[in-house]
């Protein structure tokens, strides 16, 4: 055993993925921990498809914490296996693990998983081999579905009983030779792995071309019936519409015999995969012989496979659209009833985005075919269109957009665009008493032997006003009129009395200090903006929202004037802003070394960054009583213009 895990631990890697789902009309990014391990001296590391197909970031730890940022080089979600390339500073060889055949493992066999479960350093636990031809038990009625591929009808797992938990996937399962043997993938009571000759197969594609072609003959076929008489073959339970198989004279209810010369026999669920594997395998546009049993004769039918394309296709969010959009696969095309594939399929939609607004409304599985009276083939032509359509607009456009929902053709308008923060206004400023205030409830006014009075009392001093108020002093009237204040939903009476002054007014307030009634006039002061008039600013990029600081922040955080900065209002989830652990409430003092005074300065530097595709930003950030500084790494796609309220200049203060 030690002999096996010194052969493999220097090959062992830790990957940190920043991964992306699509849900909601929004790319939401999370961060996930698989495992992986090192096979080329290249730096060559295989995982699985779930780990890293979608990824956005990979950061590889290897078994000497050295931290190497790594690029998908190829992913396969019909396996469940990604090919991920190290990319070191400077070039080098890295310690390389070797795969072992996997077709020689019997049910007993020792094996280690080795791995980072639930994000630990790299470790091990042993199991012995529990089923070499592990599926999906029937009884479930289920299959492991990634990205719309059913994994099961291409693997046979490896059962092992060595503990595997949540991080371990992708890391490798290896024997007592110190061999890769398998690619720990589930657990289902047993853990199972990802035979390693299939593996390993699927890896030198990714790595060679980038994916993996596959033959499709566009047959659904399934195990022998119970009742069948039948001894050898595989049942064709159905033949797809356009298919190479419907083309070349397929039916349902056809027994294969034998596929280019190879005999096949599918009696049980475990002898399917074999078989969808010996049909990937054949040549691509090269015809083929297969026979089949129909009507108690044996028939041939030559056959012209094609190649397979993905069931679902790849993802990308419209924010000016509010939604997620992907081209149309064949068989979504089939699926809806379609008889083309040109237009972009509406996957998820934003609530309160433009195409949700729309009346009507996109809805998900809708085909958008034509925007402002152009054709829409591909997702391409609709991101091409929609950068035409908000060019130089600071309001959302709207356009008509040709859609198909099933069999009708409809049209609606779509606000296309990103609505820009408007200026809330500035209420015009009215006169203000500068203290903080309680009302002086009956049960208070009692207690402090009062009983009887109305009015407020004194809790808050602001600095940089000198009233002449003292914190515990009770205002019982304003110019001689009594201050009707005695439950808590009373603490605007007063205000809204001293707003009938003008700003500078000298009232004169009767107050009660320790007991006794005194007279006191008081300077009104303009009252200060509300955080709600504060300017904003809005990046759509990040996924985050900035506000200038208010009187009051500086009030209820205990900052001083000379605390500069713009205060972080709202955080998308998923968004890099999340991803980089900023906060509502976080005021942002500096900006890569850039101190910030204001949101106009802030956004600046942020267009800034965008046009640069910075590859880091650093916030220096004050949370409560800690400074600290938050990094936020993008990965630059096409992305949005940011946006922020527009004031004219009188209207800054």
């Amino acid at each position: 055993m030690e002999k096996a895990v010194a052969a493999v631990k220097p090959s062992l890697v830790r990957i940190h993925v920043v991964t992306v789902e699509y849900e909601q009309g929004r790319e939401i990014k999370r961060e996930t921990i698989g495992s992986g391990v090192i096979i080329t001296k290249q730096g060559h590391v295989i995982t699985n498809h779930h780990v890293a197909g979608r990824a956005k970031q990979l950061l590889c730890t290897l078994a000497n914490k050295e931290e190497i940022e790594g690029e998908l080089v190829g992913t396969d979600p019909m396996t469940d296996i990604s090919v991920i390339k190290l990319l070191p500073p400077t070039k080098r060889d890295f310690p390389a693990a070797e795969f072992g055949d996997s077709s020689k493992l019997k049910v007993g066999d020792h094996v280690l998983a080795m791995g980072s479960p639930l994000a630990f350093s790299q470790s091990v636990t042993m199991g012995v081999i529990s089923n070499t031809e592990l599926v999906m038990p029937e009884e479930w009625h289920e299959t492991l579905e990634i990205d719309g591929e059913d994994v099961g009808s291409m693997v046979l797992w490896i059962g092992h009983d060595a503990d595997i938990y949540g991080g371990n996937s992708g890391g490798p399962l290896v024997n007592l030779e110190g061999k890769i043997v398998g690619i720990n993938e589930i657990r289902m009571g047993l853990g199972g792995a990802i035979p390693s000759n299939l593996a390993r197969a699927v890896a030198d594609q990714l790595i060679k071309n980038g994916k993996v072609r596959r033959a499709w003959i566009g047959l659904t076929v399934q195990p022998l019936l119970k009742s069948s008489k039948q001894k050898a073959g595989v049942l064709v339970g159905g033949v797809i519409a356009g298919s190479p198989g419907e083309k070349a004279g397929f039916k349902a209810g056809d027994i294969i015999l034998k596929v280019a010369g190879k005999s096949v026999s599918v009696k049980y669920t475990e002898e399917l995969p074999p078989f969808n594997q010996l049909v990937a395998g054949l040549p691509i546009g090269k015809e083929v012989e297969v026979l089949v049993l129909r009507d108690g004769k044996q028939i041939p039918i030559k056959v012209v496979p094609q190649e397979r394309e993905d069931v679902e296709a790849k993802q990308q969010e419209l924010k000016e659209w509010g939604l997620c959009a992907s081209n149309v696969t064949f068989m979504k095309a089939k699926e809806l009833g379609r008889t083309t594939r040109a237009g972009v399929l509406v996957r998820s939609l934003r609530e309160g985005g433009p195409a949700n607004d729309a009346k009507p409304a996109l809805n998900e599985d809708d085909v958008i075919v034509e925007v402002d009276g152009k054709p829409v083939a591909n997702l391409e032509d609709l991101v091409r269109l929609t950068e035409t359509i908000v060019k130089g607009k600071t309001e959302p456009t709207p356009t008509l957009v040709v859609f198909e929902r099933r069999s009708e053709r409809l049209m609606t308008v779509v606000k296309v665009g990103i609505r820009e923060l408007k200026d809330p206004g500035r209420e015009v400023s009215k006169a203000w008493l500068p203290v903080g205030t309680q009302v002086l409830t009956q049960d208070l006014a009692k207690a402090l032997g009062l009983e009887g009075k109305t009015g407020v009392r004194v809790t808050r001093l602001y600095p940089n006003f000198n009233t002449g108020l003292q914190v515990g002093d009770i205002i019982v009237a304003l110019d001689g009129t009594e201050i009707p204040a005695s439950q808590p939903e009373d603490i605007e009476v007063l205000p809204a009395m001293i707003r009938q002054y003008p700003i500078g007014g000298k009232p004169e307030l009767t107050v009660i200090r320790d007991g006794k009634e005194m007279k006191l006039s008081v300077e009104l002061a303009a009252s200060p903006r509300p955080p709600r008039e504060m300017k904003r600013y809005q990046d759509v990029n990040f996924d985050f929202t900035v506000r200038d600081v208010a009187f009051q922040d500086r009030i209820d955080h205990g900052w001083a004037e000379t605390e500069q900065g713009v205060l972080v209002d709202s955080i998308s989830e998923g968004g890099w802003a999340s991803l980089g652990n900023l906060m509502t409430g976080d005021l942002i003092r500096m900006v890569d070394g850039q101190a910030i005074t204001g949101v106009a300065e802030f956004q600046k530097i942020m267009e800034s960054v965008t046009k640069r595709k910075q590859k880091s930003i650093v916030f220096a950030v004050k949370r409560g009583i800690q400074e600290l500084f938050v990094e936020l790494r993008p990965t630059w796609a096409r992305l949005a213009t940011p946006t922020t309220n527009k004031q004219k200049p009188k209207e800054e203060k």
